[in-house]
């Protein structure tokens, strides 16, 4: 039903979204670098972690998960990320369905992305030349993944300037192979809520979500 597209999954998304992993322990360091020197040394941050952790690279799915949860969402603007995807049913939701939607689409991404980390081998991100001045609140970060097999993968990331305390800069939004995630998931959620409203999307999303917790359980 979401995401038919498990190539975009798999191949990229643990990296892409694992790039704010060690954004908790470099806050203080990301407020004073570029987008794009921060991209690239979290990158590096993660993919030397996953590396060495043979529990995450044999696919201990509790372990990747709580990776995930706690490492890497709490530095995406996930409220943003889970607005834009709804599109314009967001604004007539109420509080209650915006918690219960940013709660199953949270889920719903966790255990999507934890697959694709246990994928990590000899991958390497080289980043393109950046288009953004220094004043810029908004930015894409673009970058490719090579290494591995296959060809070089197209990654780019949209980042926004974090106020105050924390990490420099958040994702909203990623982009694997001219695709970019949340425009993916607005077309989807948009054919669940025109067939049955804001709670038949919820619905969906957690009847998906529990089917992945029994896959996990089964693996």
């Amino acid at each position: 039903m979401f995401m038919n597209r498990r190539d975009f999954v798999r191949r990229c998304g643990g990296i892409a979204l694992g790039v704010a992993g060690a954004a908790g322990a470099l806050a203080a360091h990301a407020a004073e670098e570029a987008p794009d020197q921060f991209i690239l040394r979290v990158s590096n941050e993660v993919l030397d972690t996953i590396r060495a952790d043979k529990s995450l690279q044999s696919g201990d799915i509790a372990k990747i998960i709580a990776l995930v949860d706690s490492k890497i969402m709490p530095y995406v603007d996930f409220q943003r990320m889970t607005a834009s995807a709804v599109g314009p049913a967001w604004r007539k939701a109420t509080p209650e369905q915006r918690q219960r939607l940013q709660q199953e689409f949270k889920t719903l991404l966790v255990r999507t992305y934890a697959g694709a980390l246990t994928q990590v081998s000899d991958q390497q991100i080289v980043l393109k030349p950046m288009r953004a001045s220094a004043q810029d609140k908004e930015v894409v970060v673009r970058s490719e993944i090579r290494g591995g097999k296959g060809d070089p993968v197209q990654l780019d990331y949209r980042l926004e300037k974090a106020p105050g305390e924390g990490p420099g800069w958040k994702i909203y939004d990623l982009n694997v192979m001219g695709v970019w995630l949340v425009d993916t998931y607005r077309g989807q959620f948009s054919q669940e809520i025109n067939a049955k409203g804001i709670d038949g999307l919820i619905a969906s999303l957690a009847e998906r979500n529990k089917a992945n917790a029994g896959g996990s359980r089964k693996g």
